[in-house]
């Protein structure tokens, strides 16, 4: 059994123990600290310092008589009520107050206590610069906290999820029941990264750590070259200060701190301008700085905020288009593709398939445009047809008497127009995508963000009556249907007692001013609405604003009698065609 003796003597080398293990801890954190702006002393960088205090530990640690609050802390904790983070994407359920370090932290962060009002020694220390952050701080973060990273609640409360890592990162500080808080993040000691981070933030390696998800390696965002000299870092920040779009990573988009819009985090207002993707930072203005992307080519960004900006285009406004509904700002990557599948930037976004099936990720591009462009369009015709059709799900079916072969390969293997000189290695069995025809008009960006054409077309295609032919008139056409080919009449021939004159086949109409659009309907012609109205083989679906039906009819009519044959019963400019056939 110990006698007191034995039991004094070990009480006095377990102090000495404790009080050497201090002081090197305390040596080496001094050492770490005394260059930053947590050394309030008179010694120290930062505007908010001492008058005359020499020591450095002491604004926020006393060896006697601390507080409650660990480790040894030499200020009083006065409760306050704080807006807490709160967000759908939350999955930790109802925020506690801050507590533990967190708490800590926030007795000078939250801009309510006097940076020297310690405990120890007693009246405090006087500070020159002010007594506490000033207001404008970024550093000051007030009440509100609910535009900050959330804190002092468990990580394993915000599991399952897929795009966190499964356990708490072991080189990340956590509480003793796995708490997030301000030191998981940021080590008060040191500050080799800037803004005391536990780590560099380069290419998000700290965010990282906990946040992840499938695709960000290789996604554009992630590898980009880009510099962002002159957008980021976005004002009033001025941190961090690195030179590319990789470099950045999530910080391109998302804030630890402030951020203006909580939920996710956005370092911008979610939606409408004045801050989005396309109207401050990196899509907009002009076009971007060439540079060299991940594959090796050159890449010039195109200026998209002007685009959607443009007569025809998908507006940012408030219920309208938003980035994020055709891109996935953390999956997309710059590669090619052949349609219909979706490409690169394209890539992990949502969709409705061709039988009206919610897809989590889009295979095929036009499942992207489906979401807005099938059973959810406004129905809104460009064009009054004879069969109105804008659910475009139902207009592109493989199983109508004809389509544009968007959603399955052409069923019409001959097609005398194809290819054309601009797209010579076309073939009409082979698909195309939306955008073949919905596009920028300038080329620059490839996607349906706006153009100067109706219905954010690629290139003109007029659609009034009595338009003059001529290759600009329908640019959009004759993309892939060769002119020469048209005007040939290869397909619409004349009637026979007409090969000589003016009038019929392809030629005559448009030397009468008849649009393409008049007999023509770009997309196809529902089978199911289009019973009892004639044949719609061709795209025939006529626009009855120009073809009116014929005496006793209720339909403008078109009879399909064979290969490059057929007959119309209606009125056309004046014209009564009473099963006029051709050729």
């Amino acid at each position: 059994m110990p006698t007191k003796r034995s039991s004094r003597l070990a009480a006095v080398l377990a102090c000495v123990w404790v009080v050497g293990y201090a002081t090197s801890v305390l040596t080496q954190t001094t050492s770490d600290i005394v260059n930053t702006k947590h050394n309030l002393s008179v010694s120290g960088p930062g505007t908010v310092r001492a008058s005359s205090e020499t020591r450095i530990c002491v604004f926020c640690h006393t060896p006697h008589n601390a507080t409650p609050s660990s480790p040894l802390w030499n200020k009083d904790i006065q409760p306050q009520v704080y807006t807490v983070y709160t967000s759908p994407t939350l999955r930790a359920g109802p925020l506690p107050q801050p507590t533990g370090p967190t708490k800590l932290c926030l007795s000078c962060h939250d801009g309510t206590i006097a940076m020297g009002a310690v405990v120890n020694p007693a009246g405090g220390i006087t500070m020159a610069g002010g007594g506490t952050l000033p207001s404008q701080s970024l550093s000051n973060f007030g009440l509100d906290l609910s535009g900050h990273h959330p804190v002092s609640f468990p990580y394993h409360q915000s599991l399952p999820n897929a795009e966190l890592v499964g356990t708490p990162p072991a080189d990340l500080t956590f509480g003793s029941a796995d708490e997030v808080h301000c030191t998981t993040c940021h080590d008060p000691h040191k500050d080799a990264w800037g803004k005391f981070l536990v780590k560099d933030n380069r290419y998000s390696a700290l965010c990282t750590s906990c946040h992840q998800i499938e695709g960000w390696p290789a996604s554009v965002h992630a590898t980009s070259a880009a510099p962002v000299i002159g957008i980021l870092p976005r004002p009033p920040k001025t941190f961090p200060s690195y030179a590319t779009l990789g470099e950045w990573g999530c910080e391109t988009c998302h804030t630890p701190h402030f951020a203006p819009t909580a939920e996710k985090l956005l370092n911008f207002t979610a939606g409408p301008p004045p801050f989005s993707c396309t109207s401050t930072g990196c899509h907009a203005g002009t076009p971007g700085p060439p540079h060299l992307a991940a594959d090796g080519r050159v890449v010039t960004p195109p200026d998209i905020g002007r685009q959607v900006k443009k007569l025809s285009a998908h507006h940012e406004v408030e219920g309208g288009a938003a980035c994020a509904d055709c891109h996935n700002p953390h999956v997309g990557t710059g590669e090619k593709a052949e349609a219909p599948y979706v490409s690169g930037m394209l890539r992990g976004v949502s969709g409705v398939d061709r039988n009206a099936g919610i897809l989590r990720r889009a295979t095929y591009e036009y499942e992207v445009c489906f979401k807005c462009h099938a059973d959810a369009n406004p129905g809104i015709d460009y064009v009054s047809r004879v069969v109105p059709g804008t659910n475009m799900r139902l207009a592109f079916a493989e199983e109508n008497p004809s389509f544009h072969p968007v959603v399955a390969p052409g069923r019409n293997p001959s097609v005398p127009s194809i290819p054309s000189s601009f797209e010579p290695k076309m073939t009409p069995s082979e698909q195309i995508y939306c955008t073949a025809c919905h596009a920028d008009d300038e080329g620059g960006s490839g996607g349906p963000h706006g153009s100067r054409f109706r219905p954010i077309l690629k290139e003109r295609y007029d659609t009034a009556d009595n338009t003059p032919q001529s290759f600009d008139s329908y640019a959009l056409c004759y993309r892939c249907h060769d002119q020469a080919s048209i005007l040939r009449d290869d397909s619409f021939r004349k009637a026979t007692f007409r090969k000589t004159g003016s009038g019929g086949g392809h030629s005559g109409h448009l030397a009468a001013g008849t649009p393409c659009s008049a007999c023509h309907d770009p997309h196809g012609v529902d089978a199911r609405a289009g019973q009892g109205s004639g044949s719609h083989t061709h795209l025939i679906n006529f626009d009855v604003r120009i073809v009116q039906p014929a005496p006793g009819r209720a339909f403008p009519v078109f009879d399909d009698t064979g290969t490059f044959s057929g007959g119309c019963t209606l009125v056309c400019h004046g014209v009564a065609h009473e099963a006029t056939s051709y050729p």
